[in-house]
């Protein structure tokens, strides 16, 4: 690990921080002019950057587990990250950070961020924008995973969230269905709010209203998902139902799909449903979940590529790339035609 810190450099030059590590990181958000006055002063310090690493760090990054705790995402994410690690002939380690743990989170993540022998893949599902802060001054390669940031400059990996809504829904519509609505997570995470972008863009360009009224607020949780729509089918008649609903992800609407199976609800002659993720469970529903395949494998197998590539040919720029999905058929979707 190297003698000189970030926070030296950055006392010595008067620039912050995240600005010396930026300029180090060859990131992006630095003019030219800066990054020679920080790298300069970082060579006069004796910083030597470590280019080599020893290891790879999964970080997943818990806010309050309403969306990972649930999820069969990143256990799958980290199958590709692995075997991707081993073909560069890296070690995978694993940490889980809670940030309800206060002062011990903020010092593991300066203890992470601070080793430059490990690069770290960040899984973000959970963290909005301010939690990024923690990581801007990171001294090591990072890449986020199913997340971004709009004020960091970090390499990110994402899925193409409001494309894919926007099929799916694009899909309801060309089976007959006008009245359509929005199964939304109460936990607005950054992948839910460009899902729901997809949605509306789907309405909209089918010449279709958007209506408040069709939209339902549910927990994140299966359980939670469930009787929240329990609650909703017993205020609400039948007359003001959908004929269908696309759902920010599979917990949602596999919980929902329960709930209208339980009000008598036949899925999908009275109701259909569309989720997101196509989650394991999602092909044992009854009846099996219509919903959005996400490559979880290779989004690991990519972000470490991202990670390698950001050493042996560092740029004055990062890339969000947003990986593709495909679209599962199944049993919850009738037509209207």
């Amino acid at each position: 690990m190297n003698k000189i810190s970030v926070r030296e450099i950055s006392r010595k030059t008067g620039f912050s921080p995240a600005t010396v590590s930026k300029s180090l990181n060859h990131r992006a958000g630095v003019s030219q002019q800066t990054a020679d006055i920080i790298i300069q002063a970082a060579r006069d310090l004796g910083y030597q950057r470590t280019e080599h690493l020893d290891q790879v760090r999964f970080v997943v990054a818990r806010k309050n587990g309403a969306i990972i705790d649930e999820s069969t995402f990143h256990p799958a994410v980290i199958e590709g990250v692995e075997k991707q690690a081993r073909q560069f002939g890296l070690q995978t380690t694993f940490v889980h950070l809670d940030i309800a743990a206060g002062a011990a989170y903020r010092k593991r993540v300066d203890e992470l961020c601070s080793d430059a022998s490990g690069a770290i893949l960040l899984l973000g599902t959970e963290l909005g924008e301010d939690d990024f802060d923690d990581f801007s001054e990171a001294e090591n390669r990072l890449v986020l995973l199913d997340s971004w940031s709009d004020r960091h400059y970090f390499n990110a990996v994402t899925i193409a969230n409001e494309d894919s809504a926007f099929r799916a829904v694009s899909y309801l519509v060309s089976r007959g269905h006008r009245t359509i609505g929005y199964l939304a997570g109460d936990f607005r995470i950054q992948n839910f709010k460009y899902r729901e972008a997809g949605y509306r863009r789907a309405l909209e360009a089918a010449g279709i209203t958007f209506d408040p009224a069709r939209c339902v607020t549910l927990g994140t949780t299966l359980e939670r998902a469930h009787a929240d729509m329990c609650t909703w089918l017993g205020n609400h008649p039948s007359t003001e139902m959908p004929t269908a609903y696309f759902a920010d992800n599979d917990v949602l609407a596999v919980g929902a799909l329960r709930a209208f199976n339980e009000a008598g609800y036949s899925i999908p002659d009275d109701v259909s449903i569309i989720g997101f993720d196509d989650l394991a469970f999602s092909s044992f529903s009854n009846p099996p979940l219509t919903t959005i395949h996400v490559p979880k494998q290779e989004i690991g197998q990519l972000a470490v590529r991202m990670l390698m590539e950001s050493m042996t040919d560092p740029q004055h720029y990062t890339r969000k790339v947003q990986v593709s999905t495909n679209f599962v058929e199944r049993a919850s979707v009738r037509s209207y035609m």
